[in-house]
């Protein structure tokens, strides 16, 4: 009972990430079950058939709240869906002692990149209004869907930034369209680790828990998308992934690393993690500010401006 109070609390948290920032549901709750010891495929399996009820019950949330272009949603679903569903019967190939591992590396890349991207850089705002073409969406939702479903995640990690990079969008359709497309991923990743594993390899109870726990959710994330700083968030949910899936590396026979070497690097790496949050935190509250001194530099030379005879 234990486990699945915290596997719905997991569900719920990174439904608030992922509908916030667009990306890290399938990332973090999929760390989370590797971590205890679940085979990779099964681990994606479950995360995937708890999506089918999140990303859906995120879908509807962000398109109430007015989120979705639902012309980036046809033309990167349908491509993330074919990447999906060969990614899920690739994995379900592999073997448990090779498969853990690889998705490690890959979780490990997705915690990375998401922790440079939003220290770094923040948020691109610029190019607004252009259109996004299906030659840049078709590909791109073709590899996140193969990485979603051999990473356990993926979705968002490779497709949010691709699109918050063009620039053409604003950040909250980004979130939003990449979350509603995700259902269309979700459900051909699904089908694919049912070929490939069967579902007496899925322990169903888990698959409600994360549901339950990322449709209660679902809403809030929504809501937050609007007031929540992504910069900061990136930084601290990269900083969880990275630090989980380092954790596995080392653990496992690819590494073997000695018990004093995983707790220099443990250190190590959780204050690269506080350096990056404290930085973000910065970088967010001086661009406030300049956007405050720059509304205020608008609103008095508006007031200079001569009034028409």
């Amino acid at each position: 009972m234990r486990s699945l109070i915290l596997l719905g609390l997991v569900g719920l948290a990174a439904q608030l990430v992922d509908g916030s920032l667009g990306m890290a549901y399938g990332v973090t709750s999929t760390t989370l079950l590797l971590a205890i010891g679940t085979n990779a495929a099964a681990a994606s399996a479950t995360v995937h058939l708890a999506e089918i009820g999140t990303t859906l019950a995120s879908g509807i949330s962000h398109w109430r709240f007015g989120n979705v272009d639902w012309k980036v949603v046809a033309k990167i679903g349908v491509p993330g869906a074919i990447g999906a569903f060969a990614g899920a019967t690739f994995l379900s190939s592999l073997s448990t002692e090779l498969a853990a591992p690889i998705m490690s590396v890959i979780l490990l890349t997705l915690g990375v990149y998401i922790l440079i991207r939003f220290t770094a850089f923040g948020l691109p705002r610029g190019n607004l209004g252009k259109p996004l073409r299906k030659r840049f969406l078709g590909p791109l939702g073709l590899v996140a869907g193969f990485v979603d479903a051999t990473g356990g995640g993926g979705w968002g990690p490779v497709g949010t930034p691709a699109i918050l990079a063009s620039g053409r969008i604003p950040p909250r359709k980004v979130i939003g369209s990449i979350d509603a497309s995700e259902f269309l991923v979700a459900i051909a990743a699904s089908v694919g680790f049912l070929v490939g594993i069967g579902s007496e390899n899925i322990n169903f109870a888990w698959v409600g828990v994360l549901l339950l726990g990322g449709v209660i959710a679902a809403p809030i994330a929504a809501w937050l998308v609007r007031h929540i700083p992504p910069r900061i968030l990136g930084s601290a949910v990269g900083g969880v992934i990275i630090l989980t899936n380092v954790r596995t590396l080392l653990r496992s026979d690819w590494i073997d690393a000695p018990g004093n070497v995983q707790t220099i690097a443990y250190i190590a790496l959780a204050l690269l993690w506080v350096g990056a949050i404290a930085y973000s935190v910065r970088e967010y509250r001086r661009d406030k500010a300049n956007e405050s001194v720059e509304a205020v530099d608008s609103d008095v030379d508006r007031q200079e401006e001569p009034t028409p005879a």
